[in-house]
């Protein structure tokens, strides 16, 4: 039996930093508040970033995507999957629910500060769901980390501090400018430094 046909390292780059680079470049247009004005373009935004959060998950299955075997390594491919779901189901929910619908309360005539205190009690449900899935994100970097180094060493360390510490900013940072867009850019600095340890060519 042959393994798990290879990905060019050419094309493992490109689908581990795609969902980071389009963050990134989301980040430099998101609005920095929402308000009656801001409202349309945080809700259309929102809507195009639907699919593209998801993304940052992706990077745990194109590296990790060897059939786990029954050991630690195993064990730590499929928590790193699990968490790399959790992450992508939670930000879709904090996406949808701080930005299309509490960009779509901002936007309704009434009063302002009733449309202010719905808004907020939004933002209170989309922060829960955004930590559980960040947090869900740094976990499946650390069992990640396990499954990585079993088969190619201490070398992908630097890509997992680079990782971890992006995860940590990403938990209030959301992909607000300049410290969002930072985070986003070191999101995918840390993939792709993954992506350089687990190269064939560095055996």
């Amino acid at each position: 039996m042959t393994g798990p046909r290879r990905l060019r390292p050419a094309r493992t780059l490109l689908l581990v930093t795609l969902g980071p680079l389009l963050l990134a470049l989301a980040g430099l247009i998101h609005p920095h508040g929402l308000s009656a004005a801001t409202s349309h373009r945080w809700v259309q935004l929102h809507i195009v970033l639907l699919p593209v959060f998801p993304l940052l998950a992706v990077g745990f299955f194109v590296l990790l995507r060897e059939r786990p075997r029954a050991d630690l390594p195993g064990v730590a491919t499929i928590v790193a999957w699990v968490c790399a779901c959790v992450y992508a189901a939670g930000y879709t929910g904090l996406d949808a629910v701080a930005g299309i619908a509490a960009g779509t309360v901002a936007g309704q005539p009434g009063d302002p500060v009733e449309l202010r205190r719905l808004v907020l009690a939004l933002y209170d449900t989309a922060d829960r769901l955004g930590h559980v899935a960040v947090y869900a994100f740094l976990v499946a970097v650390l069992a990640g980390t396990i499954a990585l180094v079993s088969r190619h060493g201490p070398r992908v360390m630097p890509g997992t501090v680079v990782l971890l510490l992006a995860g940590y900013s990403f938990i209030d940072s959301h992909i607000f400018s300049p410290r969002g867009v930072q985070t986003m850019l070191a999101i995918g600095a840390g993939f792709a430094l993954w992506t350089w340890a687990a190269s064939p060519k560095r055996g």
